[in-house]
């Protein structure tokens, strides 16, 4: 395998284990909002119902679209913003091993961000 090939082979398993992951987090929450439970905390003061629905969006609806590598920069935007927001503000207070958790996230999808889809992706760049 030569270096382009192991490079864009990286990038999809980014994308793949990133995005997977991160869908462990969001479905749980699309589930409570289909169920019609829409409490959920309100950190930055959008309201309940906002803030679950922008956490759906951005914990299923763009890592399926980063996973599938589809507009992966951009869709990795939110991903990040969500993931600062739960790193410094939902658990700002909370000991680095709680916070550990959003800042890989964060981490991550920004390395996604920066990279982009690669070769094996709906954009195929």
């Amino acid at each position: 395998m030569n270096n382009t090939a192991s490079y864009n082979l990286g990038l999809l398993l980014l994308r793949m284990g990133f995005g997977g992951m991160m869908l462990t987090h969001g479905i749980p929450k699309l589930l409570k909002m289909i169920s019609g439970d829409f409490s959920f905390g309100d950190p930055i003061g959008l309201g309940e119902t906002a803030t679950l629905i922008l956490a759906v969006l951005c914990e299923v609806f763009f890592p399926i679209l980063v996973i599938i590598g589809f507009k992966t920069r951009l869709s990795a935007i939110p991903v990040i913003i969500t993931m600062a927001v739960a790193a410094f503000v939902v658990h700002a207070a909370d000991p680095f091993g709680i916070k550990e958790k959003a800042i890989l996230y964060l981490i991550g999808f920004i390395a996604i961000a920066l990279l982009g889809a690669g070769k094996y992706s709906v954009d195929k760049k």
